[in-house]
């Protein structure tokens, strides 16, 4: 079973094309270094500058590994300056519907 990462994000006003094109970078370096990763970033409709990002991993350890990475670390260091706050967050899937 797949265990996912959850990013909160909280952008600073007017810095919210900049923070996706980081967060862009971030997930394509990320998807160059674990093969078949994938990510999602939603943005709310009515707080412009709320954003939530998502991916499912193979394991904890995968996690684990790619937090402990430079990728991950330089990756979240070039968002940080666009950021109001940041929460992390790993989560086990409860109900899955669908494919």
């Amino acid at each position: 079973m797949a265990v996912y990462t959850v990013g909160i994000w909280r952008v600073k006003p007017g810095e919210e094309d900049a923070f996706v094109s980081a967060w862009r970078d971030l997930a394509t370096a990320t998807a160059n270094d674990y093969p078949g990763a994938t990510a999602v970033l939603l943005r709310d409709r009515e707080t412009s500058n709320l954003f939530i990002s998502a991916g499912p991993w193979t394991s904890l350890d995968q996690i684990e590994d790619w937090r402990a990475s430079a990728t991950f670390t330089s990756g979240v260091g070039a968002i940080r300056p666009h950021l109001e706050s940041f929460e992390p967050h790993t989560m086990d899937p409860v109900v899955t519907i669908g494919d």
